[in-house]
């Protein structure tokens, strides 16, 4: 099942600024009945919500498709993510260089040695 969180992402990365989402829609219908798109603003510069699919800039098949092009995206980095929890702060890191010198010997080795534990995908 495609978490609302996922859904609402993609519906981001397809241009859309403003849009409400009631629910957790599993399918087209249910999508387009729980989807509103801004279509301009009243006088008061207040958002005007429309339901009518017409008026939506993404379909329910663009959305799903979006989600599992992100959700492939952040599978295939995952390297990244585990890389990045490994590292060593940035404080850590300039500390390791200021301590050696012109070597360096200890913030490369550290850097190496998450790059070894979590390669590229």
């Amino acid at each position: 099942m495609i978490e609302n969180v996922q859904i609402m992402e993609a519906i981001k990365s397809l241009g859309v600024d403003c849009f409400s989402l009631s629910g957790h829609p599993t399918n087209e219908a249910e999508f387009l009945s729980m989807y509103q798109e801004k279509t301009g603003k009243d006088s008061n510069d207040t958002a005007i919500m429309s339901s009518d699919k017409s008026d939506f800039s993404v379909t329910w098949s663009q959305v799903t498709s979006k989600v599992t092009e992100l959700k492939t995206i952040h599978d295939n980095n995952k390297y990244q993510r585990d890389r990045e929890i490994a590292y060593p702060s940035i404080k850590d890191q300039l500390d390791m260089i200021y301590h050696a010198g012109q070597g360096g010997d200890a913030f490369q080795k550290a850097i190496k040695a998450v790059k070894d534990k979590y390669p590229k995908g």
